[in-house]
């Protein structure tokens, strides 16, 4: 079903004993990667949806919520978990750190959705006075979260979004980013979300971003998914060009090729739950920079597995996967 990973004589991954089914297809060919294409991840997010704290702390139990972002992630962008959340950080002294992460995060997306993505200058004065309500809320619960377990590093890299979303500017921000990175070097989301902070749009230099990126994949071991930085650090810049082709060079389709081979189509990669965000990172960055080889590699292996990030910096996020992947 995944296709070959290695091109040309390469072996077929195992068959992952918790993949879940692929669903109907759209006519396309492509399909919505559902709960990061996990059994288990979707017994977690349906305990989650019915506000049941017990069967979300067994489901849990695989997984180590203190370094598995996306896991958290799924736990973060689900309606409604902030309405019962609140009640296990009260209840749940046993697991209150954990409670604490949960909650924090989601009222760190739960802010943003308040914020919307709308331009700064089009957000209503209601709308920025729930978003920095919320984002007050989540910046308590982390920080108690991160103090109750130091060995975590998914507080820290949540406290750099509700860091930015407050403007609290470079130092405290840094100052996370370090307690991120010391609790794991090559942690992916946290040098993702801090490509973020170093662009322009929030007070980065040009250029910043990308030798942040590079330095990141220099220091990434064979295989190691942290090799996803330099796609999103490209996906950025075309973010902030007022080029569409402005990645269509070949000294950086040379790079995304390279940065692909060191990581996601190294025989080191190991697929994990939700690796198909991975891909469409390098799905993403690599049809941008309108290279023709690996991304056609990269889309076969995905076999029409979409996911809404990075496509939304798309007008229509589907649409465009769908176009690009029948063009590879």
């Amino acid at each position: 079903m995944f296709g070959k990973l290695f091109g040309r004589g390469g072996a077929r991954p195992e068959a992952d004993s918790h993949a879940l089914p692929v669903p109907r297809r759209q006519k396309n060919g492509m399909y919505t990667l559902r709960a990061l294409g996990d059994d288990r991840v979707l017994a977690l997010v349906e305990a989650a949806d019915a506000g049941d704290w017990e069967a979300v702390k067994a489901a849990l139990a695989p997984f180590d919520v203190g370094r598995d972002h996306q896991v958290l992630g799924e736990l973060a962008d689900l309606d409604g978990v902030q309405d019962w959340i609140g009640r296990a950080v009260e209840e749940d002294k046993e697991h209150r750190a954990t409670a604490l992460l949960i909650s924090g995060t989601r009222h760190v997306s739960w802010g943003w959705e308040a914020r919307t993505t709308a331009l700064a200058v089009n957000v209503t004065q209601e709308q920025w006075r729930v978003f920095r309500e919320r984002l007050h809320i989540a910046e308590e619960q982390l920080l108690e979260a991160a103090e109750l377990r130091p060995e975590w590093v998914t507080p820290w890299r949540r406290l750099l979004t509700s860091g930015r979303g407050m403007s609290l500017g470079p130092a405290v921000n840094e100052a996370r980013l370090d307690a991120a990175l010391r609790r794991d070097p090559l942690d992916l989301e946290t040098h993702v979300e801090w490509v973020s902070q170093l662009q322009p749009r929030w007070g980065g230099e040009p250029g910043q971003a990308l030798a942040f990126a590079r330095d990141a994949l220099a220091r990434a071991p064979q295989g190691h998914r942290l090799g996803c930085v330099v796609a999103m650090a490209h996906i950025e810049d075309w973010v902030e060009s007022d080029g569409e082709d402005c990645l269509q060079t070949s000294e950086i389709q040379a790079e995304l090729r390279n940065a692909a081979d060191h990581s996601i189509l190294h025989p080191a990669y190991a697929r994990r739950p939700g690796w198909q965000h991975d891909f469409n990172m390098f799905a993403m960055a690599l049809s941008l920079a309108g290279e023709r080889h690996t991304v056609r590699r990269v889309f076969q292996t995905l076999d029409g597995a979409y996911t809404r990030w990075p496509w939304t910096y798309f007008a229509e996020p589907e649409k465009q996967f769908a176009r690009h992947h029948r063009r590879a």
